[in-house]
């Protein structure tokens, strides 16, 4: 409820809820805000609008011109293209150590050509798939649990009632006072009682429900993207330790990029983050080459 109040908060004058709102605002910062009398005779209360309360001035002040989300979490930064960025890493190294693991074995670019085509499309079907049916399940998990609140507030005054107090009981719990809990369920309840108990009893958001069919070919578009390292660089080099020079060269620069990319969005970094990438990364190839050498020289 905090993290939404951005703006306005619509209350007709002389509403003994005005000091309520000032104290919900407040209790963003660290310091606990005192009630404020109401505003005689305002129609429509924003941040600005509220009584200052001179020991908290600066509170008021941090309200108004930053608003509640003055800085950005690393968290909550595009995590799409954060989920895009490990998809093309996975496709990095699983296409290029199926390459170079064949490469191993044999000289033959044909060989190569034929692994690297069946793991990129192999390995981006399969991707989309899974992704498909993961997020297919929680959507309809979501979808249910949102139905079953539904249903309960059909039940009638009892059961209404009591799913009242399970949401005044989360606000308490999350460091309201009892009465100011119980409005803000209240009030709530009042504007919109099914996304209110989804939004804060079963951590759903109504406007961001997963898109199962947008997640599988996304995530079949990430892991391509990274697939097409070792395959651009390792599908048209005749010379065979060329080819594999170029692969591994094409294979650590992506893996680099993707990692350092991959940090910066996560607010790690960005040089740990690349190495630890590119030396996981450098580990899978150098092992799966090593074993189609061992298999290739024990069959030959």
């Amino acid at each position: 409820y905090q993290r939404r109040v951005h703006g306005g908060i619509p209350r007709t004058g002389g509403s003994p809820h005005m000091s309520s709102a000032k104290e919900v605002l407040l209790s963003l910062s660290p310091r606990q805000a005192p009630a404020a009398p109401a505003a005689a005779g305002s129609k429509h209360v924003t941040i600005s609008d509220l009584p200052v309360d001179p020991d908290h001035h600066d509170d008021h002040a941090r309200l108004h011109h930053h608003g509640p989300h003055s800085h950005e979490h690393y968290s909550q930064r595009t995590p799409w293209l954060r989920a895009f960025v490990l998809g093309a890493a996975d496709g990095l190294v699983s296409v290029g150590a199926t390459m170079v693991g064949v490469g191993g074995g044999t000289t033959n670019m044909t060989m190569m050509r034929l692994a690297g085509m069946a793991a990129w499309v192999g390995g981006a079907l399969s991707m989309a798939t899974g992704e498909y049916i993961s997020v297919a399940s929680q959507y309809d998990s979501e979808l249910a649990d949102i139905e079953k609140e539904r249903a309960a507030q059909d039940e009638g005054p009892e059961t209404r009632a009591r799913e009242l107090d399970e949401l005044t009981q989360i606000y308490i719990e999350r460091g309201l006072s009892v009465n100011l809990a119980r409005q803000v369920a209240v009030e709530l309840t009042a504007h919109d009682v099914i996304r209110a108990h989804a939004r804060d009893e079963l951590g759903i958001d109504i406007d961001e429900m997963p898109n199962p069919l947008q997640a599988s070919v996304v995530s079949a578009l990430a892991y391509s993207a990274g697939a097409s390292f070792p395959i651009l660089s390792g599908f048209f080099i005749d010379d065979y330790q060329t080819r594999l020079i170029a692969m591994a060269g094409a294979c650590a620069g992506g893996l680099t990029i993707l990692g350092a990319a991959g940090s910066y969005m996560g607010g790690v970094n960005v040089v740990i983050g690349a190495a630890r990438v590119l030396i996981g990364g450098c580990l899978a190839l150098g092992t799966t080459f090593g074993a189609g050498r061992l298999f290739g020289t024990t069959v030959g």
